[in-house]
């Protein structure tokens, strides 16, 4: 197996090439056998050996041998080096990425979770705004004119509208219990009906409103008196 070129020093073949008591060794043996010196120091890098157990390190005849070997150590350490260094960094970027995508996702989990907080606010001064406007009103008996003590309330309503301009509001006529169904239903009418006329006099558009009649269907109390009646002479609002 060979582990890349190694190129062998000048000097070490000129000084084994000056040897006296052997016949020189050529330079490709000298190549070659620093090629598998090498080879052999890259392995034991690989198999866990320190460099001082360079087997070649006391053989004076053969120096490549040993330069060989060290020099294979060398390389096979440095790429390991630079494979950790590699991995480290890789690592490292992933865990930075990690780390930016989890606060990005908290991030953009808490400004979610505020949006949400924010709309249900949002929902609920707009329920409670409503439920402080939206009151009832009442009548007279078999009247749909609106009582004077009723316009601060109406005046409530349109306020609400005012500042909601998103919402819309359904305008219930009821009546006591006195006289026929059709009768009823058609003063329920009446009275829905003068509500909204009042109600576009304090600026408010008509579009923003749908009428209903119940007549005497709906009675919040059935006592037969007059107590009981008055409570279902009434103008009632609903959000649509």
């Amino acid at each position: 197996m060979r582990y890349g070129i190694y190129i062998v020093p000048a000097a070490i073949v000129l000084t084994l090439g000056s040897l006296a008591c052997k016949p020189p060794k050529t330079a490709e043996q000298l190549k070659a056998e620093t090629q598998a010196a090498f080879n052999e120091g890259y392995q034991a890098f690989k198999d866990g050996k320190a460099r001082a157990t360079n087997p070649y390190v006391n053989d004076k005849e053969n120096p490549h041998k040993a330069q060989g070997w060290n020099d294979g150590w060398d390389k096979a350490a440095a790429e390991k080096a630079a494979a950790d260094k590699a991995a480290a960094d890789a690592k490292a970027a992933a865990d930075a990425k990690a780390a930016a995508d989890r606060a990005a996702a908290e991030k953009a989990a808490a400004e979610e979770a505020a949006r949400k907080a924010a709309e249900a606010e949002k929902a609920a001064a707009f329920k409670r705004a409503a439920a402080a406007a939206l009151k009832t009103i009442h009548f007279d008996y078999d009247k749909a004119d609106i009582k004077s003590n009723d316009r601060a309330v109406l005046q409530g309503i349109a306020d609400f509208l005012k500042a909601y301009p998103v919402a819309k509001v359904e305008i219930e006529g009821h009546c006591d219990e006195r006289g026929t169904n059709e009768y009823n239903l058609a003063l329920g009418n009446k009275r829905a009906a003068g509500a909204l006329a009042y109600l576009k006099t304090l600026g408010v558009d008509e579009a923003r409103f749908t009428t209903i009649s119940y007549g005497k269907e709906r009675p919040l109390c059935t006592e037969a008196k007059e107590s009981c009646w008055s409570l279902n002479r009434r103008g009632e609002f609903k959000l649509k």
